[in-house]
């Protein structure tokens, strides 16, 4: 599904760090905004978040299984106007958040949801992991478990939300939720592959692959040019 258009277009890449989720939705809500105005070209944020448990569209609360686990730990359940049901966030874990104009990329949803799926695939790939696709699920699959989690927004046709791939992260807190209300369990990088990989690295490999895949020049920016929408 990827666009059949050979126009290089040009993207801004951000790397946040560990960030708050709350903070972070709020970041990406005015960028869309400022993004449908025709203010700001498109970007690309990556990050991990604080441990934090969050709510899609489609989200039922009977898939969060341990509310009392989950205030004692004090992590927060926050309801989201992304696709989907309930997932997990936290350290470890490499998310990434594009804020596009995907009528310029002449891509349907469904051909954004598999071009978001094919940059995980061909990153993994590079690292010897095999994985794929599920019919009828989203997200990126290795056997019978998810290693990566997509859910999207749409609004006049600038995308929101996205993706979280599970690199070293901590698959217990999995177990205080449904995952996406498939019953199936979560896996990550370090767990198939039996090591731990520098975040940094993985940035880089997600950089790469967005930038084949959606056929965008990224650039990376500075945290100085996301102040004025802080």
């Amino acid at each position: 599904m990827i666009s059949g258009e050979t126009r290089i277009r040009s993207c801004r890449a951000f790397r946040l760090g560990i960030v708050d989720y709350e903070e972070t939705l709020l970041l990406q809500n005015r960028l869309a905004e400022a993004r449908k105005e025709e203010k700001i070209g498109d970007v690309l944020l990556l990050l991990q978040h604080h441990p934090v448990i969050t709510m899609g569209k489609s989200g039922k609360i009977q898939n969060v299984l341990s509310p009392e686990a989950l205030r004692e730990r004090k992590i927060k359940v926050i309801y989201t106007d992304r696709g989907g049901d309930v997932t997990y966030h936290g350290p470890g874990q490499l998310v990434i958040y594009p804020i596009l104009s995907l009528r310029d990329y002449g891509l349907s949803v469904p051909g954004y949801v598999w071009n978001l799926e094919e940059t995980v695939i061909r990153l993994l790939s590079e690292l010897g992991i095999s994985s794929g696709r599920v019919q009828g699920l989203r997200g990126v699959w290795v056997g019978n478990e998810k290693i990566a989690a997509l859910g999207v927004h749409l609004s006049r046709w600038v995308s929101k939300h996205g993706l979280a791939l599970n690199v070293n992260t901590d698959l217990d807190l999995f177990s205080l939720i449904n995952p996406c209300g498939t019953g199936r369990r979560a896996t990550s990088m370090a767990k198939v592959l039996k090591r731990e990989f520098p975040m940094e690295e993985i940035e880089g490999r997600m950089l790469k692959c967005f930038g084949e895949v959606f056929g965008v020049s990224l650039a990376e920016g500075s945290m100085q040019e996301l102040e004025a929408h802080r």
